[in-house]
């Protein structure tokens, strides 16, 4: 089946099912969940295959994830698609309101290579919970997971709810010409503008999950041993390529020694090789790898040091946990989202300082501050532009379904997750009735004349 083909068939089950039942919904969403967890052996292989992935990250971070996403769907549902009853003000009186909410209708889901499952049927339950049939494309540098992704979906959906098409960019161009009613893309800022340029073209509604580079400032109060426990996770699970990932450190110089030292400790119990291989992700392609390599020279030829790691090994694409002190803002570790494991260390004087250094950069996806000032944080969540700001934990915000994901500007457009994810893919429509009281009306219809004027200046009193 082509591209073409399968929207065409999307679009006449959508045009016959526009609306379908929430008995419906919720049995393809039980179905995906049972089937995720038939699969779950099959999704380690999968994603050891790609890139290594080891066992207990992908019990974390892809079977958990999802699945939160998939019961917070399934158990509240019910109440989303209810009609919400607005208020009504006195000069409609005799009307009642509702707002309805119905699918979107035919989508498009773009997914990333990072977290191939929960990045992929994660929006895919926001399509299933709104009612909309929908397109994935699973991304082409984990093609293991890519495979099992399209066996998960074809064995659950009917190809006019869901349909799988794998490939390349050329693909994904192809995807984007179909006149879709809402695209869901994570990935990078710069083909996130290629997305929105299509969409524009059939006026699509998009949710943009782009990332960006999301700073941790860690406070002169602050505990490091807590701190590096949670900084490291954050950072270097999933071998640092995780889209809210902690990208660099902005740590207060009365704190600065303490927390280095539990960084290195940290590093050395849980993220370096001597582990061995089963608990350390591997970089996806060799094209990121020489990336990060990259990256690293390039931070090094401009004099930062390495305080932590710094080894790699290019037969099987692994990059040592890393951290780098004395970072030159100018160095491309700083201008770039790094997206690997290195950690870019920066001392700062002050808040203040630490701040100066955030908002010269773009809106963040997420921000972390490490820190018992309660003060501290509420200025950070004031001052900078960013999708989340969370204290003394790295990435929980993900995993929340009752708060909305997303980020602003350049890491992001919309939200996801929960009930925003579901919104996202569904169109509100406001229902009015007129029950009573048409006489009012009357007051202000032609022919106009200056008792007209005198009920439409009362009203105002009312509004």
């Amino acid at each position: 089946m082509t591209p073409s083909e399968a929207h065409s068939l999307q679009k006449a089950h959508f045009r016959a099912n526009p609306n379908p039942s929430l008995k419906h919904r919720l049995t393809r969403l039980r179905s995906l969940r049972a089937e995720l967890l038939r699969r779950e052996d099959d999704i380690h292989a999968a994603l050891w295959a790609d890139f290594k992935k080891p066992s207990p990250e992908v019990e974390l971070t892809e079977m958990l994830a999802t699945l939160i996403e998939l019961h917070h769907a399934i158990r509240h549902l019910a109440s989303w698609i209810k009609p919400l009853r607005a208020s009504n003000p006195v000069f409609l009186v005799g009307t009642s309101t509702n707002t309805v909410r119905f699918p979107k209708g035919p989508s498009l889901i773009i997914a990333p290579w990072n977290y191939p499952i929960l990045l992929t049927l994660g929006p895919l339950v926001h399509a299933t919970a709104a009612g909309c049939p929908v397109i994935i494309k699973p991304s082409e540098h984990t093609p293991n997971a890519a495979d099992l992704v399209d066996e998960i979906i074809s064995a659950v959906y009917p190809p006019e709810e869901a349909f799988v098409f794998k490939g390349g960019p050329e693909r994904a161009q192809e995807l984007l010409a179909m006149d879709v009613q809402h695209i869901h893309f994570t990935g990078s800022a710069r083909v996130g503008r290629i997305i929105m340029e299509s969409a524009a073209k059939c006026l699509a509604s998009v949710t943009l999950e782009l990332g960006g580079k999301s700073p941790t400032y860690v406070h002169s109060d602050a505990d490091p041993l807590k701190a590096a426990r949670s900084i490291c996770f954050g950072k270097f699970s999933n071998a640092g390529q995780t889209c809210i990932a902690p990208d660099y450190l902005l740590v207060h110089q009365d704190v600065a020694a303490r927390l280095l030292d539990a960084l290195r400790d940290e590093i050395l119990a849980g993220y370096t090789s001597g582990k061995g291989d089963a608990d350390l992700a591997c970089i996806v392609t060799p094209v990121h790898f020489e990336r990060q390599l990259s990256l690293l020279d390039d931070a090094r030829t401009m004099g930062a040091k390495v305080a932590i790691g710094g080894g790699s090994n290019i037969s099987d694409r692994r990059l040592e946990a890393t951290v780098l002190t004395d970072v030159p803002l100018a160095s491309r570790l700083m201008q770039e989202e790094i997206f690997g494991p290195i950690l870019p260390f920066i001392t700062v004087a002050s808040q203040e300082e630490a701040l100066d250094i955030i908002l010269d950069r773009p809106p963040p996806l997420s921000t972390y501050v490490f820190t018992s000032d309660e003060s501290v944080l509420e200025r950070f969540s004031s001052s900078v532009r960013t999708g989340a700001v969370c204290r003394n934990t790295t990435l929980l915000h993900f995993v929340q379904p009752f708060g909305p994901f997303g980020g602003e500007g350049t890491s992001g457009i919309g939200r996801s997750h929960g009930e925003a994810g579901y919104r996202a893919f569904s169109n509100e429509q406001v229902v009015l009735r007129r029950r009573w009281g048409s006489w009012i009306l009357r007051l202000l219809l032609p022919p106009y004349t200056k008792r007209t004027s005198q009920w439409s200046r009362l009203f105002r009193h009312f509004t």
